[in-house]
Protein backbone atom coordinates (compact mmCIF):
# COMPACT_ATOMS: atom_id res chain seq x y z
CA UNK A 1 0.00 0.00 0.00
CA UNK A 2 2.73 2.73 0.73
CA UNK A 3 4.44 1.79 -2.26
CA UNK A 4 1.47 2.76 -4.38
CA UNK A 5 0.93 5.78 -2.26
CA UNK A 6 4.64 6.66 -2.73
CA UNK A 7 3.96 6.15 -7.00
CA UNK A 8 0.58 8.17 -7.04
CA UNK A 9 2.66 11.11 -4.81
CA UNK A 10 5.38 11.22 -7.87
CA UNK A 11 2.82 10.39 -10.61
CA UNK A 12 1.01 13.00 -9.25
CA UNK A 13 3.83 15.59 -9.14
CA UNK A 14 5.01 13.98 -12.42
CA UNK A 15 8.68 13.53 -10.86
CA UNK A 16 8.84 10.42 -13.22
CA UNK A 17 8.53 12.24 -16.38
CA UNK A 18 10.92 14.63 -15.55
CA UNK A 19 13.27 12.56 -14.45
CA UNK A 20 13.44 11.22 -17.42
CA UNK A 21 13.59 14.27 -19.49
CA UNK A 22 16.51 15.37 -16.89
CA UNK A 23 18.59 12.53 -17.65
CA UNK A 24 18.06 12.09 -21.55
CA UNK A 25 18.72 16.24 -21.56
CA UNK A 26 21.99 15.81 -19.41
CA UNK A 27 23.58 12.73 -21.19
CA UNK A 28 24.82 14.52 -23.92
CA UNK A 29 26.04 17.16 -22.03
CA UNK A 30 28.00 14.81 -19.71
CA UNK A 31 28.38 17.68 -17.44
CA UNK A 32 31.32 18.23 -15.25
CA UNK A 33 28.85 18.30 -12.03
CA UNK A 34 26.57 16.05 -12.74
CA UNK A 35 24.30 16.26 -9.54
CA UNK A 36 24.90 19.79 -9.71
CA UNK A 37 23.18 20.42 -13.48
CA UNK A 38 20.70 18.27 -12.08
CA UNK A 39 20.19 20.27 -9.03
CA UNK A 40 19.67 23.06 -11.58
CA UNK A 41 17.27 21.09 -14.07
CA UNK A 42 14.68 20.43 -11.15
CA UNK A 43 14.67 23.77 -9.33
CA UNK A 44 12.67 25.58 -12.17
CA UNK A 45 10.06 23.48 -11.03
CA UNK A 46 10.65 24.67 -7.54
CA UNK A 47 8.15 26.72 -5.78
CA UNK A 48 9.13 30.74 -6.30
CA UNK A 49 11.13 31.82 -3.08
CA UNK A 50 8.81 33.32 0.02
CA UNK A 51 9.40 36.12 2.32
CA UNK A 52 9.68 34.36 5.71
CA UNK A 53 11.27 37.31 7.80
CA UNK A 54 12.47 40.35 7.83
CA UNK A 55 15.35 41.38 10.41
CA UNK A 56 15.53 44.88 11.55
CA UNK A 57 18.87 46.56 13.40
CA UNK A 58 20.36 49.42 14.77
CA UNK A 59 23.08 50.09 13.52
CA UNK A 60 25.48 53.02 11.88
CA UNK A 61 25.63 55.18 9.09
CA UNK A 62 28.74 57.25 7.49
CA UNK A 63 28.95 60.09 9.63
CA UNK A 64 28.42 57.89 12.78
CA UNK A 65 24.65 58.56 13.33
CA UNK A 66 22.21 56.02 14.01
CA UNK A 67 20.10 54.33 11.10
CA UNK A 68 18.07 50.95 9.84
CA UNK A 69 19.31 48.24 8.54
CA UNK A 70 16.76 45.50 7.38
CA UNK A 71 17.65 42.07 6.14
CA UNK A 72 15.77 39.35 3.79
CA UNK A 73 15.19 36.12 4.65
CA UNK A 74 13.38 33.77 2.27
CA UNK A 75 12.16 30.56 2.16
CA UNK A 76 13.98 28.45 -0.22
CA UNK A 77 13.42 24.99 -1.93
CA UNK A 78 12.18 24.48 1.82
CA UNK A 79 14.83 26.16 3.78
CA UNK A 80 15.08 29.54 5.15
CA UNK A 81 17.63 31.34 3.55
CA UNK A 82 19.57 35.01 3.82
CA UNK A 83 18.94 36.67 0.42
CA UNK A 84 20.24 40.65 1.40
CA UNK A 85 20.08 43.52 3.31
CA UNK A 86 19.94 47.44 2.95
CA UNK A 87 20.82 50.36 5.16
CA UNK A 88 19.11 53.72 4.96
CA UNK A 89 20.75 56.61 4.64
CA UNK A 90 19.38 59.02 6.99
CA UNK A 91 18.66 63.00 6.33
CA UNK A 92 18.64 66.15 8.98
CA UNK A 93 16.78 68.75 8.16
CA UNK A 94 18.56 70.97 10.52
CA UNK A 95 20.70 73.77 8.93
CA UNK A 96 24.64 74.03 9.46
CA UNK A 97 23.94 76.99 12.27
CA UNK A 98 21.40 75.39 14.39
CA UNK A 99 21.46 75.74 18.47
CA UNK A 100 22.73 73.20 20.29
CA UNK A 101 19.45 72.64 21.82
CA UNK A 102 18.20 71.91 18.39
CA UNK A 103 20.63 69.22 17.83
CA UNK A 104 20.41 67.46 20.84
CA UNK A 105 16.13 67.62 20.40
CA UNK A 106 16.67 66.19 16.62
CA UNK A 107 19.86 63.05 17.62
CA UNK A 108 17.04 62.16 20.52
CA UNK A 109 13.87 62.12 17.59
CA UNK A 110 16.46 60.09 15.19
CA UNK A 111 17.23 58.13 18.15
CA UNK A 112 13.37 57.12 18.92
CA UNK A 113 12.54 56.48 15.28
CA UNK A 114 15.14 54.26 14.26
CA UNK A 115 14.21 52.41 17.85
CA UNK A 116 10.42 52.16 16.73
CA UNK A 117 11.57 51.70 12.99
CA UNK A 118 13.38 48.50 14.23
CA UNK A 119 10.55 47.28 16.46
CA UNK A 120 8.01 47.91 13.25
CA UNK A 121 10.57 45.34 11.25
CA UNK A 122 11.05 42.87 13.22
CA UNK A 123 7.34 42.52 14.68
CA UNK A 124 4.13 43.67 12.50
CA UNK A 125 5.85 44.18 9.10
CA UNK A 126 7.17 40.52 8.91
CA UNK A 127 3.72 39.32 10.46
CA UNK A 128 2.30 41.01 7.56
CA UNK A 129 4.97 40.09 5.04
CA UNK A 130 5.32 36.62 5.28
CA UNK A 131 4.48 34.60 2.42
CA UNK A 132 4.68 37.26 0.08
CA UNK A 133 6.47 36.31 -2.92
CA UNK A 134 9.67 38.25 -2.82
CA UNK A 135 8.96 39.61 -6.48
CA UNK A 136 5.76 40.51 -5.43
CA UNK A 137 7.14 44.50 -5.16
CA UNK A 138 3.56 45.86 -5.78
CA UNK A 139 1.82 44.38 -3.70
CA UNK A 140 4.35 44.54 -1.12
CA UNK A 141 4.43 48.36 -1.49
CA UNK A 142 0.40 48.80 -1.26
CA UNK A 143 0.45 46.55 1.87
CA UNK A 144 3.17 48.45 3.67
CA UNK A 145 1.67 51.92 2.24
CA UNK A 146 -1.77 50.73 4.12
CA UNK A 147 0.39 49.76 7.61
CA UNK A 148 1.73 53.29 7.44
CA UNK A 149 -1.12 55.40 6.62
CA UNK A 150 -2.90 53.50 9.87
CA UNK A 151 -0.11 54.71 11.62
CA UNK A 152 -0.17 58.17 10.67
CA UNK A 153 -4.32 57.91 11.66
CA UNK A 154 -3.39 56.65 14.99
CA UNK A 155 -0.86 59.38 15.83
CA UNK A 156 -3.61 61.72 14.46
CA UNK A 157 -6.04 59.96 17.03
CA UNK A 158 -3.72 60.46 19.83
CA UNK A 159 -2.79 64.15 19.28
CA UNK A 160 -6.43 64.73 19.35
CA UNK A 161 -7.11 62.95 22.28
CA UNK A 162 -4.03 64.68 24.35
CA UNK A 163 -5.08 68.19 23.06
CA UNK A 164 -9.12 66.92 24.22
CA UNK A 165 -7.39 66.07 27.71
CA UNK A 166 -5.37 69.56 27.78
CA UNK A 167 -7.96 71.53 27.52
CA UNK A 168 -10.03 69.77 30.45
CA UNK A 169 -7.45 70.16 32.64
CA UNK A 170 -6.39 73.88 31.41
CA UNK A 171 -8.98 76.64 31.40
CA UNK A 172 -8.80 78.52 28.35
CA UNK A 173 -7.90 82.36 29.61
CA UNK A 174 -4.97 82.08 27.20
CA UNK A 175 -6.93 83.21 24.23
CA UNK A 176 -6.62 86.50 24.13
CA UNK A 177 -5.84 88.12 20.96
CA UNK A 178 -2.68 88.82 20.27
CA UNK A 179 -3.55 92.53 18.51
CA UNK A 180 -1.58 92.87 15.33
CA UNK A 181 -4.58 95.69 14.51
CA UNK A 182 -2.26 98.44 15.60
CA UNK A 183 0.61 97.26 12.82
CA UNK A 184 -2.02 97.40 10.48
CA UNK A 185 -2.82 101.08 11.14
CA UNK A 186 0.65 102.12 11.32
CA UNK A 187 0.27 103.80 7.69
CA UNK A 188 -2.28 105.78 8.09
CA UNK A 189 -3.30 107.96 5.14
CA UNK A 190 -0.32 106.47 2.88
CA UNK A 191 -1.20 102.53 3.42
CA UNK A 192 -0.61 101.71 -0.29
CA UNK A 193 2.83 103.25 -0.06
CA UNK A 194 3.21 100.70 2.45
CA UNK A 195 2.22 97.86 0.90
CA UNK A 196 4.50 98.29 -2.22
CA UNK A 197 7.88 99.70 -0.34
CA UNK A 198 7.40 96.45 2.07
CA UNK A 199 6.33 93.65 -0.53
CA UNK A 200 6.18 91.17 2.51
CA UNK A 201 7.80 87.81 1.31
CA UNK A 202 5.93 84.63 1.72
CA UNK A 203 6.15 82.79 5.02
CA UNK A 204 8.07 79.83 5.91
CA UNK A 205 5.66 76.63 4.83
CA UNK A 206 5.91 74.36 7.76
CA UNK A 207 8.35 71.41 8.03
CA UNK A 208 6.94 68.43 6.67
CA UNK A 209 6.11 66.01 9.86
CA UNK A 210 8.11 62.55 9.80
CA UNK A 211 6.32 60.23 11.46
CA UNK A 212 8.50 57.83 14.18
CA UNK A 213 9.49 54.74 12.85
CA UNK A 214 8.93 55.50 8.81
CA UNK A 215 12.25 54.45 8.43
CA UNK A 216 10.90 50.88 7.88
CA UNK A 217 8.34 51.24 5.18
CA UNK A 218 11.60 52.55 3.09
CA UNK A 219 13.97 50.33 4.31
CA UNK A 220 11.49 47.03 3.89
CA UNK A 221 10.51 48.29 0.49
CA UNK A 222 14.25 48.73 -0.87
CA UNK A 223 14.89 45.20 0.99
CA UNK A 224 12.09 43.81 -1.05
CA UNK A 225 12.99 45.20 -4.29
CA UNK A 226 16.90 43.83 -3.86
CA UNK A 227 15.49 40.84 -2.91
CA UNK A 228 13.39 40.02 -5.94
CA UNK A 229 16.28 41.08 -8.01
CA UNK A 230 18.68 38.76 -6.46
CA UNK A 231 15.91 36.01 -6.73
CA UNK A 232 15.22 37.00 -10.37
CA UNK A 233 19.57 36.54 -10.39
CA UNK A 234 18.87 40.08 -12.27
CA UNK A 235 20.84 43.58 -11.17
CA UNK A 236 18.59 45.61 -9.06
CA UNK A 237 19.34 48.75 -11.37
CA UNK A 238 17.49 46.26 -14.41
CA UNK A 239 14.68 44.68 -11.98
CA UNK A 240 13.50 48.42 -11.40
CA UNK A 241 13.81 49.24 -14.96
CA UNK A 242 11.57 46.18 -14.94
CA UNK A 243 9.27 47.29 -12.74
CA UNK A 244 9.16 51.12 -14.15
CA UNK A 245 8.77 49.62 -18.03
CA UNK A 246 6.13 46.90 -17.14
CA UNK A 247 8.43 43.96 -17.10
CA UNK A 248 9.48 44.97 -20.43
CA UNK A 249 13.35 44.67 -20.72
CA UNK A 250 14.73 47.81 -22.07
CA UNK A 251 17.05 47.90 -25.75
CA UNK A 252 19.25 50.73 -24.04
CA UNK A 253 19.89 52.29 -21.06
CA UNK A 254 21.87 55.78 -20.09
CA UNK A 255 23.66 56.41 -16.84
CA UNK A 256 23.24 59.66 -15.14
CA UNK A 257 25.38 61.97 -15.29
CA UNK A 258 27.19 62.71 -12.30
CA UNK A 259 27.60 65.71 -9.73
CA UNK A 260 30.14 65.79 -8.39
CA UNK A 261 30.91 67.71 -5.40
CA UNK A 262 34.11 69.66 -5.16
CA UNK A 263 34.08 72.50 -2.48
CA UNK A 264 31.77 72.65 0.29
CA UNK A 265 31.34 76.01 1.31
CA UNK A 266 30.27 76.58 5.25
CA UNK A 267 28.01 79.14 5.45
CA UNK A 268 29.43 79.43 9.23
CA UNK A 269 32.79 80.21 8.25
CA UNK A 270 34.42 84.00 9.32
CA UNK A 271 34.36 84.22 5.07
CA UNK A 272 31.08 86.42 3.84
CA UNK A 273 30.58 84.34 0.99
CA UNK A 274 26.79 82.59 1.96
CA UNK A 275 25.42 82.12 -1.42
CA UNK A 276 27.25 79.00 -2.28
CA UNK A 277 27.07 75.79 -0.24
CA UNK A 278 28.84 73.49 -2.82
CA UNK A 279 30.20 74.09 -6.17
CA UNK A 280 30.28 70.50 -8.28
CA UNK A 281 31.58 69.35 -11.40
CA UNK A 282 29.53 67.99 -13.89
CA UNK A 283 31.61 65.85 -16.77
CA UNK A 284 30.90 66.35 -21.04
CA UNK A 285 28.72 63.78 -21.91
CA UNK A 286 30.94 62.59 -24.61
CA UNK A 287 33.22 61.11 -21.78
CA UNK A 288 32.46 57.78 -20.18
CA UNK A 289 31.99 57.90 -16.91
CA UNK A 290 35.57 56.54 -16.03
CA UNK A 291 37.20 59.66 -18.06
CA UNK A 292 34.98 61.51 -16.35
CA UNK A 293 35.88 60.70 -12.60
CA UNK A 294 39.62 61.07 -13.53
CA UNK A 295 39.11 64.85 -15.07
CA UNK A 296 37.10 65.15 -12.21
CA UNK A 297 40.12 63.83 -9.93
CA UNK A 298 42.82 65.90 -11.41
CA UNK A 299 41.15 68.97 -10.91
CA UNK A 300 40.20 67.81 -7.34
CA UNK A 301 43.96 67.72 -6.73
CA UNK A 302 45.29 70.68 -8.45
CA UNK A 303 42.40 72.95 -6.48
CA UNK A 304 43.73 71.05 -3.39
CA UNK A 305 47.34 72.07 -4.26
CA UNK A 306 46.16 75.82 -4.54
CA UNK A 307 44.17 76.00 -1.53
CA UNK A 308 47.23 74.75 0.04
CA UNK A 309 50.08 76.89 -1.29
CA UNK A 310 47.74 80.08 -0.60
CA UNK A 311 47.55 79.00 2.74
CA UNK A 312 51.37 79.20 3.67
CA UNK A 313 50.46 82.84 2.53
CA UNK A 314 49.88 84.76 5.35
CA UNK A 315 46.14 84.14 6.00
CA UNK A 316 43.14 83.94 8.54
CA UNK A 317 44.71 81.29 10.40
CA UNK A 318 48.31 82.81 9.81
CA UNK A 319 47.32 86.51 11.05
CA UNK A 320 47.61 85.78 14.76
CA UNK A 321 51.27 84.74 14.03
CA UNK A 322 51.77 87.46 11.57
CA UNK A 323 50.27 90.62 11.23
CA UNK A 324 51.85 91.39 7.29
CA UNK A 325 48.29 90.41 5.98
CA UNK A 326 46.56 94.12 7.57
CA UNK A 327 50.23 96.13 6.79
CA UNK A 328 50.59 94.75 3.11
CA UNK A 329 47.94 96.55 1.95
CA UNK A 330 47.17 93.54 -0.58
CA UNK A 331 43.91 91.20 -0.10
CA UNK A 332 44.23 88.41 1.48
CA UNK A 333 44.19 85.19 -0.33
CA UNK A 334 41.12 82.63 -0.01
CA UNK A 335 41.46 80.53 3.38
CA UNK A 336 43.27 77.27 3.13
CA UNK A 337 41.96 73.92 2.89
CA UNK A 338 40.21 72.92 6.59
CA UNK A 339 39.28 69.25 6.35
CA UNK A 340 36.92 66.83 4.53
CA UNK A 341 33.85 67.81 4.81
CA UNK A 342 30.96 64.69 5.41
CA UNK A 343 29.82 65.21 1.93
CA UNK A 344 33.08 63.60 0.80
CA UNK A 345 35.07 67.02 -0.42
CA UNK A 346 37.12 70.15 0.42
CA UNK A 347 35.84 72.60 2.72
CA UNK A 348 36.19 75.73 2.47
CA UNK A 349 35.33 78.99 2.29
CA UNK A 350 35.41 83.02 0.37
CA UNK A 351 34.72 86.13 0.14
CA UNK A 352 33.01 86.37 -2.97
CA UNK A 353 31.58 84.71 -6.13
CA UNK A 354 34.15 85.76 -8.43
CA UNK A 355 37.02 85.04 -6.34
CA UNK A 356 35.83 81.61 -6.05
CA UNK A 357 35.08 81.45 -10.11
CA UNK A 358 38.09 82.52 -11.16
CA UNK A 359 39.80 79.83 -9.16
CA UNK A 360 38.17 76.98 -10.51
CA UNK A 361 38.96 78.91 -14.05
CA UNK A 362 42.82 79.13 -13.25
CA UNK A 363 42.62 75.04 -11.56
CA UNK A 364 41.30 73.99 -14.60
CA UNK A 365 43.91 76.10 -16.97
CA UNK A 366 47.24 74.78 -15.08
CA UNK A 367 45.98 71.51 -16.28
CA UNK A 368 45.07 72.14 -19.75
CA UNK A 369 41.39 72.22 -19.45
CA UNK A 370 38.70 74.90 -19.80
CA UNK A 371 35.12 75.22 -17.94
CA UNK A 372 32.78 75.52 -20.52
CA UNK A 373 34.14 72.57 -22.87
CA UNK A 374 35.63 70.08 -20.91
CA UNK A 375 33.82 70.56 -17.78
CA UNK A 376 30.62 72.13 -16.16
CA UNK A 377 29.69 73.56 -12.70
CA UNK A 378 26.61 73.59 -11.04
CA UNK A 379 26.15 75.29 -7.64
CA UNK A 380 23.73 74.37 -4.94
CA UNK A 381 22.52 78.01 -3.90
CA UNK A 382 20.65 76.39 -0.52
CA UNK A 383 18.51 79.51 -0.75
CA UNK A 384 16.35 78.79 2.27
CA UNK A 385 19.51 78.65 5.05
CA UNK A 386 20.04 82.48 3.87
CA UNK A 387 16.45 83.65 4.43
CA UNK A 388 16.58 86.76 7.27
CA UNK A 389 12.67 86.81 7.78
CA UNK A 390 12.90 89.57 10.32
CA UNK A 391 14.31 91.59 6.53
CA UNK A 392 12.64 89.36 4.64
CA UNK A 393 15.64 89.47 2.31
CA UNK A 394 18.33 86.75 1.54
CA UNK A 395 21.97 87.16 3.20
CA UNK A 396 24.24 86.48 -0.14
CA UNK A 397 27.34 87.81 1.58
CA UNK A 398 27.69 88.90 5.13
CA UNK A 399 25.85 91.98 5.51
CA UNK A 400 24.82 91.58 2.17
CA UNK A 401 21.32 91.67 1.42
CA UNK A 402 18.81 90.96 -1.54
CA UNK A 403 14.99 90.76 -2.14
CA UNK A 404 13.42 87.74 -3.98
CA UNK A 405 13.16 90.07 -7.21
CA UNK A 406 16.72 91.28 -6.62
CA UNK A 407 18.06 87.78 -6.46
CA UNK A 408 16.36 86.85 -10.13
CA UNK A 409 18.74 89.86 -11.46
CA UNK A 410 21.69 88.37 -9.67
CA UNK A 411 21.32 84.80 -11.39
CA UNK A 412 20.66 86.13 -14.80
CA UNK A 413 23.74 88.40 -14.70
CA UNK A 414 25.95 85.39 -12.81
CA UNK A 415 25.11 82.92 -16.31
CA UNK A 416 25.53 85.49 -18.43
CA UNK A 417 28.90 86.21 -16.87
CA UNK A 418 29.88 82.83 -16.65
CA UNK A 419 28.15 80.47 -18.92
CA UNK A 420 29.73 77.53 -17.74
CA UNK A 421 27.31 76.76 -14.71
CA UNK A 422 24.63 75.01 -16.15
CA UNK A 423 22.45 74.07 -13.29
CA UNK A 424 21.48 75.92 -9.73
CA UNK A 425 20.26 73.49 -7.33
CA UNK A 426 17.56 75.62 -4.63
CA UNK A 427 18.68 79.48 -5.88
CA UNK A 428 15.52 80.24 -4.04
CA UNK A 429 13.06 78.89 -1.52
CA UNK A 430 10.16 76.76 -2.36
CA UNK A 431 7.59 79.96 -1.16
CA UNK A 432 9.34 82.19 -3.82
CA UNK A 433 7.40 81.06 -6.79
CA UNK A 434 6.64 83.98 -8.81
CA UNK A 435 10.43 84.52 -8.62
CA UNK A 436 10.61 80.48 -9.55
CA UNK A 437 8.44 81.42 -12.25
CA UNK A 438 10.44 84.39 -13.32
CA UNK A 439 14.30 83.06 -13.05
CA UNK A 440 12.83 79.82 -15.10
CA UNK A 441 11.64 82.36 -18.11
CA UNK A 442 14.90 83.70 -18.07
CA UNK A 443 17.29 80.97 -17.33
CA UNK A 444 15.92 77.99 -18.24
CA UNK A 445 17.23 78.29 -21.96
CA UNK A 446 20.57 78.38 -20.22
CA UNK A 447 20.44 76.70 -17.49
CA UNK A 448 18.92 73.50 -14.97
CA UNK A 449 17.17 75.40 -12.18
CA UNK A 450 16.49 72.39 -9.56
CA UNK A 451 14.48 71.83 -6.77
CA UNK A 452 16.02 70.18 -3.90
CA UNK A 453 14.55 71.32 -0.47
CA UNK A 454 12.72 73.68 -2.36
CA UNK A 455 10.65 70.87 -3.45
CA UNK A 456 7.92 69.08 -1.22
CA UNK A 457 8.28 65.58 -0.04
CA UNK A 458 7.77 62.46 -2.00
CA UNK A 459 4.60 61.19 -0.76
CA UNK A 460 2.89 65.22 -1.37
CA UNK A 461 4.49 65.00 -5.10
CA UNK A 462 2.83 61.64 -5.95
CA UNK A 463 -0.26 62.72 -4.26
CA UNK A 464 -0.53 66.09 -6.40
CA UNK A 465 -0.43 64.96 -10.24
CA UNK A 466 0.14 68.86 -10.78
CA UNK A 467 3.62 68.62 -9.08
CA UNK A 468 2.88 70.70 -5.98
CA UNK A 469 6.71 72.47 -6.71
CA UNK A 470 7.16 75.97 -7.61
CA UNK A 471 8.47 76.18 -11.84
CA UNK A 472 11.44 74.28 -12.18
CA UNK A 473 13.85 72.38 -14.93
CA UNK A 474 13.77 69.23 -12.53
CA UNK A 475 13.55 67.87 -9.03
CA UNK A 476 16.17 65.86 -6.61
CA UNK A 477 14.56 62.97 -5.02
CA UNK A 478 16.07 61.29 -1.78
CA UNK A 479 15.21 57.69 -0.76
CA UNK A 480 14.40 58.64 2.95
CA UNK A 481 11.86 57.62 5.48
CA UNK A 482 8.35 56.42 3.87
CA UNK A 483 9.48 56.40 0.41
CA UNK A 484 8.69 52.96 -1.24
CA UNK A 485 10.30 51.77 -4.51
CA UNK A 486 6.81 51.95 -6.03
CA UNK A 487 6.37 55.50 -5.27
CA UNK A 488 9.71 56.29 -7.11
CA UNK A 489 8.70 54.45 -10.29
CA UNK A 490 5.45 56.65 -9.93
CA UNK A 491 6.57 59.93 -9.16
CA UNK A 492 9.45 59.32 -12.05
CA UNK A 493 6.71 58.96 -14.80
CA UNK A 494 4.85 61.78 -13.65
CA UNK A 495 7.74 63.93 -13.74
CA UNK A 496 8.77 62.56 -16.93
CA UNK A 497 5.47 63.42 -18.80
CA UNK A 498 5.37 67.36 -17.44
CA UNK A 499 9.29 67.87 -18.90
CA UNK A 500 10.66 68.07 -15.13
CA UNK A 501 13.82 66.31 -15.30
CA UNK A 502 14.56 63.71 -12.26
CA UNK A 503 18.05 64.46 -10.17
CA UNK A 504 18.78 60.94 -7.56
CA UNK A 505 20.37 62.50 -4.47
CA UNK A 506 22.17 61.01 -1.48
CA UNK A 507 20.88 62.01 1.70
CA UNK A 508 23.07 64.22 4.31
CA UNK A 509 23.66 60.18 6.44
CA UNK A 510 24.90 58.29 3.92
CA UNK A 511 25.54 54.45 4.41
CA UNK A 512 27.97 52.16 2.78
CA UNK A 513 24.64 50.65 0.72
CA UNK A 514 25.07 51.48 -2.78
CA UNK A 515 20.99 51.05 -4.16
CA UNK A 516 20.52 54.56 -4.36
CA UNK A 517 23.07 54.06 -7.95
CA UNK A 518 20.94 50.84 -9.13
CA UNK A 519 18.06 53.04 -8.57
CA UNK A 520 18.92 55.66 -10.17
CA UNK A 521 20.49 53.81 -13.23
CA UNK A 522 16.94 51.49 -13.21
CA UNK A 523 14.56 54.83 -13.32
CA UNK A 524 16.33 56.51 -16.09
CA UNK A 525 17.14 59.15 -13.91
CA UNK A 526 19.32 62.21 -15.42
CA UNK A 527 21.92 63.20 -12.72
CA UNK A 528 23.08 61.67 -9.81
CA UNK A 529 24.14 63.97 -6.93
CA UNK A 530 26.25 61.35 -4.49
CA UNK A 531 29.24 64.25 -2.96
CA UNK A 532 32.10 64.09 -3.34
CA UNK A 533 35.34 61.86 -4.49
CA UNK A 534 36.37 61.35 -0.78
CA UNK A 535 34.92 58.54 1.91
CA UNK A 536 34.09 55.30 1.91
CA UNK A 537 30.07 55.49 1.90
CA UNK A 538 30.57 58.31 -0.99
CA UNK A 539 33.08 56.61 -3.25
CA UNK A 540 31.74 53.34 -2.68
CA UNK A 541 28.21 54.49 -4.74
CA UNK A 542 31.24 55.94 -7.84
CA UNK A 543 32.61 52.63 -7.74
CA UNK A 544 29.10 50.86 -8.12
CA UNK A 545 28.42 53.46 -10.93
CA UNK A 546 31.43 52.47 -12.95
CA UNK A 547 30.90 48.83 -12.41
CA UNK A 548 27.38 49.20 -14.17
CA UNK A 549 28.71 51.37 -17.20
CA UNK A 550 31.60 48.19 -17.30
CA UNK A 551 28.26 45.90 -18.04
CA UNK A 552 26.23 47.79 -19.78
CA UNK A 553 28.97 48.48 -22.04
CA UNK A 554 29.40 44.73 -22.20
CA UNK A 555 25.78 43.76 -22.98
CA UNK A 556 25.55 46.77 -25.89
CA UNK A 557 23.41 48.31 -23.68
CA UNK A 558 24.56 51.46 -23.11
CA UNK A 559 23.32 54.46 -24.76
CA UNK A 560 25.37 58.17 -24.11
CA UNK A 561 23.24 60.97 -22.45
CA UNK A 562 21.40 63.39 -24.17
CA UNK A 563 21.00 66.41 -22.47
CA UNK A 564 18.45 69.25 -23.18
CA UNK A 565 17.60 73.02 -21.30
CA UNK A 566 13.85 73.54 -21.06
CA UNK A 567 12.52 76.73 -22.91
CA UNK A 568 9.99 78.07 -20.43
CA UNK A 569 9.57 81.28 -22.01
CA UNK A 570 8.00 79.72 -25.03
CA UNK A 571 5.89 76.37 -26.00
CA UNK A 572 8.81 75.44 -28.20
CA UNK A 573 10.55 71.95 -28.00
CA UNK A 574 13.32 71.56 -25.38
CA UNK A 575 16.50 73.02 -26.52
CA UNK A 576 19.62 71.16 -26.84
CA UNK A 577 22.49 72.54 -25.07
CA UNK A 578 24.69 74.24 -27.54
CA UNK A 579 28.28 75.19 -26.25
CA UNK A 580 27.78 72.78 -23.43
CA UNK A 581 27.89 69.42 -25.28
CA UNK A 582 28.65 68.01 -28.59
CA UNK A 583 26.39 67.33 -31.49
CA UNK A 584 24.01 64.13 -30.78
CA UNK A 585 22.49 62.27 -33.83
CA UNK A 586 19.32 62.45 -34.67
CA UNK A 587 17.31 59.69 -33.93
Amino acid sequence: RLRREAAEYYQGHRVPERMEEALNTLFPLCPGDLYGELANYFSKFSKAPVICKLVGRKVLDGVGQPTLEVEIYCTVKNYEKRICSIVMASHSQIPENALPETVEADEKERNDSVHTAVEWVNEPLTTMLRDLESTDQCQADKMLGEYFANKVEEKKELQKREEEEAAKVTPAPASCPPTPVPKQRKGGKSVKKVLVEENPIPPAEPAEPVLCGSLAIGGASLAIAKAGATISRVPLYLYVALLKHNQEPPKEMTLPLPMVTLLNCEKNLPTKLKLVKEVMLIPPVALSLKQGIERIQDIQKEMTRLLESSGKMPGPQADSKKGKSQSSGKKAPPPSLKRISQLGCLTTGYDNLEQLLLLMQKACRNIGLELGTDMYLAINCAAHELMDYDKGKYEILTGTFRSPDEMVAMYMEMINNFPFIIALIDPLRKEDREQWSSICCALGSKCYLIAEDAATHISKLKADQNINIAMCSGVVLKYINQTKVSDLIELTGILDGQRHITILGSPDGESLDESLVDLAVGLGARFLKLGGLSRGERVAKYNRLLAIEEQLAANGTLREAKLEFIDFAGESQPEQLPDVLPAQEQD
